[in-house]
């Protein structure tokens, strides 16, 4: 490997760092609220409110973070997001009663919240097209790696019960992204759009593969966006611009696709495994291993959908995906409504709830993963991708909300064959979203994408009236 590819590929690792942040921070807690709850003794609902101050917080800081990108770019937000994972990891370390753990859990929020909106913006910004996806789901790898990291973190810790330095661990990673992002390039594209050709010409010739052809060339690169950007100059500002007919399409598969992700459930499975494993005979040791198996098949299927996103395209992954999500949960909530109420880790119910658990994520990991996070900026215009991704992130964050602070509660009430049917059945619905208004991406540039919704957005306002129907 010769040193431009290695340079490159530095600068991708390093970006993609602030997903381990977020994987980190939003996994460990699936073991640490095992202890607290006995340490504060929590109600159900005060451990939907443990766990989804985060997800309140990452609202707010998606919402932030999608304007702050475009302004003072990404490399900056990525910096400022590494501070407030610090401060806050710290302070829920220290907190001395639940209520001052819940706010610095939304503390925590606030960057996770970043880091999902501008990781995957600065990794598809920065990469080169035909390795695009690759490189963007690099932000699900460190997620999901994080995730297995804080799971190893649990584990390691589960017989001393010491939530605290799960919790505090997570200083150590982000003063280690925020180190790095000194050294890191601001993305091409928003070098362009703040007059900076020359700077972001050198960054193309850094990420730039050995064998990559004309369309790959800086000069070229950079017509493209800067055509891109002059294509928009008439709108007023991003937010008029979100109101264009040709933007509404993409909009709304960016909402839809951040919201199905997690009206599915996965966070069901990532903060209340061990909560769920737990209920069928596990005890809390024995669940946080088994989580550790969760962990682990997470990290694997997400390795895989790399290798194959830039193959198979984004579309009938998704697809797949859902099919397999569906096929668990539905298991598992029919096994829960029809077997005994299980007394061991052995019984057929324990076994069959891990198993269609595992199944869920490795179908989760393979396809919706990475593979949404991969879309989100790839189908939103440049001069409001930023802003665009605020919406839809801020979104997936209150549909993140929605579920986690509400599991333990219909858990708790219902039981669990009725709560996963309910997911299986938003799996169909979402299979059929995708089905009938997602498109697919893969082989085409940032800027191609967009001049196609523009090209069809053209058509819909020059039609006249009566025509669609007609048809």
């Amino acid at each position: 490997m010769d040193a431009l590819q290695l340079n490159g590929r530095r600068i991708f690792v390093f970006g993609a760092l602030g997903g381990l942040l977020f994987g980190y921070d939003t996994g460990v807690i699936s073991g640490a609220i095992l202890f607290i709850t006995d340490d504060f003794g929590l109600s159900p609902f005060m451990q939907g409110a443990v766990v989804a101050a985060l997800l309140l917080g990452a609202m707010v800081g998606a919402a932030l973070a999608g304007p702050l990108s475009d302004r003072v770019g990404r490399r900056r937000l990525i910096m400022a997001a590494a501070i407030t994972f610090t401060i806050g990891a710290l302070g829920a370390a220290a907190a001395p009663s639940a209520g001052v753990l819940v706010a610095f859990r939304a503390v925590i929020g606030l960057a996770v919240g970043s880091a999902a909106l501008v990781v995957p913006l600065y990794l598809s910004e920065i990469a080169p097209t035909q390795i695009r996806g690759a490189v963007a789901s690099m932000n699900q790898l460190m997620i999901v790696s994080g995730i297995l990291v804080a799971f190893i973190v649990n584990a390691i810790l589960a017989s001393s019960a010491d939530w605290r330095l799960m919790l505090g661990l997570a200083a150590v990673p982000s003063l280690v992204l925020l180190v790095g992002m000194f050294f890191m390039p601001e993305t091409p594209r928003h070098l362009v759009r703040a007059g900076e050709e020359e700077e972001a010409r050198e960054v193309l010739e850094e990420v730039r593969p050995d064998d990559a052809g004309r369309e790959e060339h800086p000069d070229h690169k950079i017509e493209e966006i800067r055509e891109a950007d002059e294509r928009e100059d008439d709108e007023e500002s991003a937010l008029s611009l979100l109101r264009e007919r040709w933007v509404r399409p993409a909009l709304v598969v960016a909402i839809g696709l951040a919201i199905f992700q997690q009206f599915i459930g996965i966070n069901t499975i990532i903060y209340y495994a061990p909560t769920t494993l737990t209920s069928v005979g596990f005890g809390n040791e024995g669940a946080i291993y088994a989580n550790l198996v969760i962990g682990v098949l997470n990290v694997a299927m997400t390795i895989l959908a790399i290798r194959l996103v830039d193959r198979v395209g984004r579309k009938p992954m998704l697809l797949v995906g859902l099919v397999g999500m569906v096929l668990s949960l539905t298991v598992l909530g029919v096994s829960s409504e029809v077997l005994d109420k299980p007394t061991s880790a052995s019984d057929p119910e324990a076994i069959i709830t891990l198993v269609c658990l595992a199944g869920f994520i490795v179908s989760f990991a393979a396809t919706w993963g990475p593979v949404v996070w991969v879309m989100l900026p790839e189908v939103l215009p440049l001069s409001v991708r930023g802003t665009a991704m605020g919406v839809a992130v801020c979104l997936h964050w209150g549909a993140n909300f929605l579920v986690s602070q509400s599991f333990p509660i219909m858990l708790d009430s219902w039981g669990a064959g009725p709560v996963f049917l309910g997911y299986a059945a938003i799996g169909v619905l979402a299979f059929l979203f995708v089905k009938a208004l997602v498109p697919e991406t893969k082989g085409r540039s940032l800027e191609e994408i967009e001049a196609a919704l523009q090209r069809e957005g053209g058509r819909r306002e020059r039609q006249p009236a009566g025509v669609g129907a007609a048809r």
